[in-house]
């Protein structure tokens, strides 16, 4: 399969296998990708310009983290299991999440509402099944994928989406322990927000949005309780 913003219908959902073979596909090309900017020192971005198959252009964001700052088992906690709830902790856009369906215990199919700054600009509302894969195996990795979802063979579950302005994304995000205990966090995304946004606007300050996710999960992770 090749990921990309085109909603894959209820009844075309890809099997686990298929999903992260086009997500390690991905994360292979993205060594080839142009940098961009660094931002807080730590988080390098990355363009690739829209190919034939995909609805826009990818944008790419990488950063290393030592155990100090956040492990493997806590991104992963995080990041792994009820990420697009856990997104709306860290994401000041995110104002709600919706669980559509759980497909299977690596499959889940969520809606989130987004609003923004200026208010002009409509809520996007963002409906995507994400699936999970762990790898135990020596370098531990964790991979989650994202992918736009079209509800409307299944009223119910359309009835379950909030009322605003259809965006679509399509992300692949990899966390990788490195030999020295650091983790690689890696994440490449194509997205529109659909309406009458223009194109040149969203894509100019992607890589700094996609940057600034890394520094709002640290800051919320470290809020949270110690667990002993």
């Amino acid at each position: 399969m090749h990921l990309s913003i085109t909603q894959v219908k209820l009844s075309a959902i890809p099997s686990d296998e298929d999903a992260m073979a086009a997500a390690d596909a991905i994360f292979e090309s993205t060594s080839s990708w142009k940098q961009g900017k660094t931002y807080y020192k730590q988080v390098k971005t990355y363009d690739h310009p829209k190919g034939p198959e995909d609805g826009a252009p990818w944008h790419c964001r990488v950063s290393i983290h030592k155990p100090e700052e956040a492990t493997f088992d806590q991104l992963w906690e995080k990041l792994g299991t009820n990420k697009a709830i856990n997104e709306k902790e860290f994401i000041p856009e995110i104002k709600k999440v919706t669980t559509v369906k759980q497909v299977s215990p690596t499959q889940t199919i969520s809606t989130l509402y987004y609003t923004f700054s200026p208010a002009i600009i409509s809520p996007r509302v963002f409906t995507v099944l994400q699936i999970t894969r762990l790898n135990e195996s020596s370098p531990r990795s964790g991979t989650i994928v994202s992918i736009p979802v079209d509800l409307t063979e299944d009223q119910e579950l359309a009835k379950l989406e909030e009322k605003g302005v259809k965006g679509r994304y399509v992300s692949v995000e990899r966390l990788m322990e490195l030999e020295d205990g650091s983790v690689e966090w890696r994440m490449a995304t194509s997205s529109t927000p659909g309406g009458s946004i223009p194109t040149y606007f969203v894509e100019r300050s992607m890589d700094g949005k996609i940057a600034e996710d890394v520094p709002h999960f640290m800051e919320w992770l470290h809020s949270l309780p110690k667990t002993e």
